[in-house]
């Protein structure tokens, strides 16, 4: 009875032994990641084994506290591009994203894309006008994991090929604008190696401190879009004061943002272009297959610290977004549309405003946004108002430009109701007119005389 007590314990310890060994490890890891403009973009594929040989239901992939303010977006595909669902939390400062794979095995292979806005800090923090603008790079040459990495690889792609410094952890290979790092082998989890890149970025460090943008639907036709714009740059600063006769003499200001192309639906028609001061003619408008090209040109160079304020508006047929049936509605639109390439947002307002008389308003977003209080706006011949949806969200990337869902009920019956006050209105004015046509007001005094 002793012994096959003992055996028993034996078998547990072993067993217990075993589920302790069993591990997720990264077999291979293959980062790319690009710094050639103010955003940093992180693509990072992942072959993940499970050492027992069971199926990987969830990964988890870390961000560190540190990083997660600068995060914008994050995706993770597996090897069909599909898209994977996570949810993310806070353990121990990191924020661990932990990824679903609904179709599990004991080897998986899947992508994550990451893109950090404001991680590229000027360096000088200042240059002169014609000054080259030189940015630093502080990140980790590993994977930020919780797993053990048998093998891992580093791509870097910078804008420049000059660099003035960069880590240099073998093995190492520089190639005019691009360094690549690795293989390194058998790296522990939660490994941290700094990886330090000191060079040259003359890109545009354009961003949109505020937008505010206005889509107001009407069921005559039209859908009406305005923009109203704050943006600054957010580069190294100017130092010293600002030339113009240098800067037309010398184009050697490339940090200068002297120009960018926004990128307007196909159908945009009567688009405007004004600041504070009136209309900005210096816009060139391009009308191509799918879309609209729109180059605007502020009235003044941007340097680094310097700010512009403008609004941009247009209109688009209803009927390429807004669909029914019967009295049913939906209206499907771009959250946040193309101001300009690698766009950063701080923070975005949007106002959707629906003709009056509307009911049951339902709305799906693409990504999770702050949902505010509901207004009503008033226009010509309204008499309870126009509901308005607002929605706000902050640090927003080209990869935000999606569509959102807004269902909505409405009675056509209601359509007349603007005609009918017109009608009313004329009505009433013709019946004033002819009123005061028939009746005679005026002071007449009659005197008789006998003589």
């Amino acid at each position: 009875m002793k012994t096959n007590r003992c055996s028993i314990l034996l078998i547990l310890i072993f067993y217990t032994i075993c589920l302790t060994q069993a591990k997720i490890i990264n077999k291979n890891v293959e980062r790319s990641l690009d710094i050639s403009t103010q955003l940093v973009k992180e693509l990072t594929k992942i072959t993940a084994t499970n050492s027992d040989g069971k199926p990987i239901s969830v990964y988890t992939f870390i961000v560190p506290a540190a990083d997660r303010k600068n995060l914008a977006f994050i995706a993770a595909r597996d090897e069909n591009k599909k898209e994977l669902k996570y949810t993310e939390k806070v353990v121990d400062g990191n924020h661990q994203f932990s990824i679903a794979f609904p179709k599990s095995t004991a080897t998986e292979v899947f992508t994550i894309e990451a893109v950090y806005t404001k991680k590229l800090i000027p360096h000088p923090s200042q240059i002169p006008q014609s000054g080259k603008q030189l940015v630093r790079y502080e990140g980790n040459l590993y994977l930020n994991s919780l797993y053990e990495t048998k093998s891992q690889k580093l791509s870097v792609l910078l804008s420049s090929a000059n660099i003035l410094s960069y880590t240099q952890t073998k093995p190492f290979n520089v190639a005019s604008n691009k360094i690549k790092y690795g293989p390194y082998e058998n790296i522990e989890a939660l490994s941290n190696q700094s990886l330090v890149i000191h060079y040259e970025n003359e890109r545009p460090f354009l961003t949109t401190t505020r937008l505010e943008r206005i889509i107001e639907v009407s069921h005559w036709g039209n859908i009406a879009v305005k923009e109203n714009l704050y943006m600054e740059h957010t580069g190294a600063l100017l130092k010293g004061s600002f030339s113009r006769y240098e800067f037309q003499k010398d184009a050697r200001s490339g940090h200068a943002i002297k120009s960018y192309k926004t990128i307007l639906p196909a159908s945009a028609s009567d688009v405007y272009y004004r600041d504070t001061n009136g209309n900005i003619s210096t816009s060139n408008m391009k009308v191509m297959r799918d879309f609209v090209e729109l180059e605007l040109r502020p009235r003044f160079p941007l340097f680094g610290g310097w700010k512009t304020h403008y609004t941009l508006g247009y209109n688009i047929p209803s009927f390429e977004y807004l669909f029914n049936a019967g009295d049913n509605y939906q209206l499907k639109m771009r959250l946040i549309d193309h101001i300009y390439n690698d766009m950063v947002i701080d923070e975005a307002e949007i106002k959707i405003i629906l003709p009056e008389g509307v009911s049951n308003i339902e709305i799906t977003t693409p990504y999770p946004v702050k949902r505010l209080p509901n207004e009503v706006h008033y226009t010509y011949l309204d008499t309870v108002g126009r509901p308005v949806i607002i929605m706000s969200s902050k640090n927003l990337v080209e990869n935000h430009i999606a569509n959102f869902n807004l269902k909505y009920s409405f009675s056509k019956i209601t359509l007349l109701q603007e005609p009918l006050l017109v009608v009313a209105f004329f009505f009433i004015i013709f019946i004033i007119a002819i009123i005061s046509i028939r009746l005679d007001f005026s002071i007449s005094t009659t005197h008789s005389h006998k003589d």
